[in-house]
């Protein structure tokens, strides 16, 4: 068994183990979430799928999809704590990105079982610490930011984040935009040629599934991609999409080469 096997094998395991216990901590909690404020979709479309009542999962694809992120998270989270690990991309970091993707994932998963606003909040706070963590990243590569000074950094961007979040959760979706847009646009035009070893195609590749899962969950969202009652569900296969593409960020900032390594 190769060592990359072993790591799958086992980050397979802990995203069964994390299923198991998120399924517990719903079940402590409904499966009446009718006592609790609804999600703000709710007013319009909280996507295709049909919600079922009285289940635990309002909304069965789109919860379990959301393990995609916990899977990615795991994964990245076990390869920076290798004692092969060689890049510039520090192991602080791309195991804070892996935390990032599992609180995506489970932040979904409580979003789309419970459609509840507080299940909404840890989905969008998942959002923001991913569009955070690039647009921080972007800034710190430009500027030459030191690791520790580029967390603190993080740290008060996502305080901000969440405060917004809090005080006007109907921007959600504009603000999370808004970070990721920049951070892309950050990361190509004053990041990308600080990094000359970097593997621009894991960036590009991260983009294109970007943007076709966006494009699915455009269809979705406004019911011309959509059949209710199907456990096949266009906005779960923009989870798997989104998972992937938060992938392909991960190798892209790891393909960097350390500055020894370059001499």
């Amino acid at each position: 068994m190769t060592s990359l096997t072993g790591k799958l094998l086992i980050a397979f395991a802990l995203t069964a183990v994390l299923a198991v216990i998120t399924m517990l901590l719903l079940a402590l909690l409904g499966p009446d979430w009718s006592g609790y404020a609804p999600a703000s979709c709710t007013e319009t479309r909280c996507f295709c799928e049909m919600p079922r009542a009285g289940a635990l999962l309002l909304q069965p694809a789109n919860s379990l999809s959301s393990f995609g992120y916990v899977f990615a998270g795991l994964l990245m989270i076990l390869l920076a704590g290798s004692r092969d690990w060689v890049s510039a991309f520090p192991p602080l970091a791309a195991t804070i990105l892996g935390v990032a993707a599992i609180i995506v994932g489970i932040g979904s998963v409580l979003l789309h079982a419970t459609l509840t606003l507080w299940g909404q909040f840890f989905d969008v706070l998942g959002m923001y610490l991913i569009s955070g963590f690039f647009l921080v990243s972007a800034l710190a590569k430009w500027r030459n930011i030191p690791d520790r000074r580029a967390m603190i950094y993080y740290a008060l961007l996502c305080i901000m984040l969440v405060a917004i979040l809090y005080a006007l959760p109907e921007v959600r979706r504009w603000l999370f935009a808004v970070v990721l847009l920049a951070a892309i646009l950050f990361e190509l035009v004053l990041a990308r040629p600080r990094r000359p070893q970097v593997r621009t195609g894991y960036y590009f590749a991260g983009l294109i599934a970007n943007i076709v899962a966006f494009t699915i969950w455009n269809l979705d969202q406004r019911g011309q991609l959509c059949a209710p009652d199907s456990l096949l569900q266009g906005h779960a296969i923009w989870h798997l999409l989104g998972a992937i593409a938060l992938w392909f960020a991960f190798l892209y900032y790891r393909s960097e080469e350390p500055l020894a390594a370059r001499i």
